[in-house]
């Protein structure tokens, strides 16, 4: 056990006593930390000093039972939505706080990541948090509700959103809805569009997403 309240798969980097960032993947619904980590491995010889960790949700998937969800998609109304969200991010704030005391890092030492729920979870703890986060870095995900997420925008984290362009699961119009959202709320996005890519995290998508978090995570000013 790695006594953090989500179980999570970790990877860490060589000198594990040198842990000055981390990443924190969301997997998506129905999946788990492990399959999420998959993505990491492409990452962590490129990131030095970076842990990166990768949490089961705190609910069992309701379709999937071996898998996780961050919030069910067995009831659309709109206030059963939001409360399971806001339910999922008490739950990951908890999480956060557990991963900055026991590696001794701030909010900007952190970005966010996660795929399709994943992402859009993110998206939610990134921008409301009173601390600014490092980045958020999300593939094929959505804003879950404009309206709730106008009300409680706080920081203001520097944003990569990639999606693909053939996604049947989570359409790609999400992506310029979601780009015209972060513009009129004033926060700092890129967007990326993968050809003939379907509901997944293609290499091209994950090597951009490299290029990003290499840039922002390791050119901020880090913790002495």
């Amino acid at each position: 056990m790695n006594n953090l309240s989500l179980d999570t798969t970790i990877i860490y980097p060589e000198n594990k006593n040198s842990i000055k960032k981390a990443i924190i993947l969301f997997h998506g619904y129905g999946g788990d930390g492990k399959d999420i980590s998959m993505l990491s491995y492409n990452w962590t010889r490129h990131l030095e000093n970076t842990i990166i960790l990768c949490p089961n949700a705190h609910q069992k998937c309701s379709i999937n039972p071996l898998g996780y969800q961050w919030f069910d998609l067995s009831n659309d109304e709109e206030s059963f939505v939001i409360n399971q969200t806001m339910e999922a991010e008490k739950k990951i704030i908890i999480y956060i706080e557990e991963i900055k005391k026991k590696f001794k890092l701030n909010n900007k030492d952190i970005c966010l990541s996660g795929f399709s729920q994943g992402c859009m979870i993110s998206i939610n703890i990134g921008l409301t948090s009173n601390e600014e986060y490092n980045c958020i870095v999300g593939f094929s995900g959505k804003i879950i509700n404009k309206e709730d997420l106008s009300n409680r925008i706080k920081s203001k984290a520097n944003t990569l959103l990639i999606h693909g362009s053939l996604d049947s699961v989570v359409p790609p119009n999400n992506l310029l809805d979601a780009k015209d959202f972060f513009i009129r709320h004033k926060v700092n996005i890129e967007t990326k569009l993968i050809e003939n890519c379907e509901h997944s995290i293609p290499l091209e998508a994950s090597s951009h997403a490299l290029q990003s978090v290499s840039y922002t995570h390791l050119t901020l000013p880090t913790k002495a």
